[in-house]
């Protein structure tokens, strides 16, 4: 059983996340056909708004300095209700100037929520049991993804691209309003320094947080960009895709977490770096379609594998430094979003193979970093006499 002091925060973290997946989804999927279909934009300025919105990722810093004025758990809910508002109203506002404005609204909530997620996690479960919070936390993710992906299929049965948003936007907001009146803290918590620093000790954690940033931005800009633009998948076939990494999430990331607490983070983050060595050899050389599809989806079961850089931290910092370590870790992740799109589809147009081969070195330097990764042993406490096994009922329930 989940013990008394922690379980209203494993469920107001469960709650919050499955709105924030709802609403980023959401955004998501509608996102190009609105802005292409509704409002008329090109491609540079549909390049222009997605850079606009990892701005707030690359300013989650700031969260530290909100979290002067506020409790943590209040600025996680009200970043998932601005995300709601962002959302919702997207299609009040038909024009270049309004999608930027809403997506950046949008994103500044996606972004804080997962800011404050990961720090409210790492200071309210202990080491032994933060990798399996994680896992279940992601896999609920997976599942909130799906269920929006269908309802968003449904909607577009009955309702415009106004409609939509409207509905997937108020139902975040909503759920943002509950976290704001639940109380899951409490007490016998370590307080948090209230400012920005970096530490030596933590060198480690924020160069494999910059790596992590790094292939993420290899990973979502360029490798589905391969399967459409060099290997022709069709919507029907990229919606195939994602349901099926959705769903091998949905059962895995448990098991990721598990395994981050049987044979610690270096090994797991060994093997996904060598996996990641391997996948992006394939991109840049494979013509089969079938197998550039299987590497995607082995890359995105391989990126959850980045929970250990945040476990990691945990064993290795001090526990006031959780918060503000983070978003200054959040901030450092969101630098090559910066720019390495722009830079990456430069060399595409030179060569296309030249930013997956970029990954592959990035995966190089990422193995050789993790294995000076060193933690001091701990004895594996029983999980499942902390959080019971996760199905689809629990889901449900939580």
């Amino acid at each position: 059983m989940i013990p008394a002091d922690s379980k209203p925060m494993f469920r107001f973290l469960a709650v919050m996340t499955a709105a924030s997946m709802v609403g980023l989804q959401g955004y998501t999927i509608l996102f190009n056909n609105y802005a292409v279909e509704v409002i008329g934009l090109n491609g540079n300025k549909v390049g222009m708004i997605q850079s606009i919105r990892e701005v707030p990722g690359f300013l989650a810093l700031c969260a530290v300095f909100l979290m002067l004025f506020i409790k943590e758990h209040r600025l996680s809910a009200l970043s998932i209700a601005l995300l709601g508002i962002g959302t919702g109203i997207t299609g009040l506002f038909p024009s270049y100037f309004g999608l930027a404005c809403t997506t950046l609204l949008m994103s500044f909530g996606f972004h804080y929520y997962e800011t404050t997620n990961q720090s409210l996690t790492l200071q309210y479960f202990s080491t032994g049991v933060s990798p399996v919070v994680f896992g279940k936390l992601r896999s609920l993710a997976a599942a909130s993804s799906i269920a929006s992906g269908i309802l968003i299929w449904l909607l577009g049965l009955i309702l415009d691209y106004r409609g939509i948003f409207l509905v997937v936007g108020s139902l975040v907001f909503v759920a943002g309003i509950w976290g704001l009146l639940q109380e899951p803290t409490h007490d016998s918590l370590t307080p948090q320094r209230q400012q920005m620093f970096l530490k030596r000790k933590y060198s480690l954690y924020y160069i494999l947080t910059f790596l992590s940033g790094a292939r993420r931005q290899i990973f979502m800009v360029f490798s589905i960009f391969l399967l459409v633009k060099i290997f022709h998948y069709s919507v029907r076939e990229m919606t195939l895709l994602f349901i099926i990494n959705n769903a091998i999430a949905w059962v895995l990331n448990p098991l990721i977490g598990k395994a981050i607490i049987r044979f610690g983070e270096r090994r797991v983050s060994s093997i996904e770096y060598v996996g990641v060595v391997i996948i992006f050899a394939v991109y840049a050389f494979t013509d089969s379609k079938l197998l550039v599809a299987a590497m995607y989806i082995l890359d995105s079961i391989l990126f959850n594998f980045s929970v250990a850089i945040r476990t990691y931290f945990q064993k290795i910092g001090e526990p006031g430094d959780i918060a503000s370590s983070m978003a200054v870790g959040f901030t450092i992740n969101h630098i090559a979003a910066v720019f390495l799109p722009a830079l990456g589809g430069y060399f595409w147009m030179i060569d296309y193979r030249i930013p997956f081969l970029t990954g592959a070195a990035l995966g190089i330097v990422s193995l050789i970093a993790a294995q000076f990764m060193r933690t001091h042993h701990e004895p594996q406490e029983k999980i499942d006499d902390v959080l019971p096994p996760y199905t689809a009922t629990e889901t449900e329930q939580v």
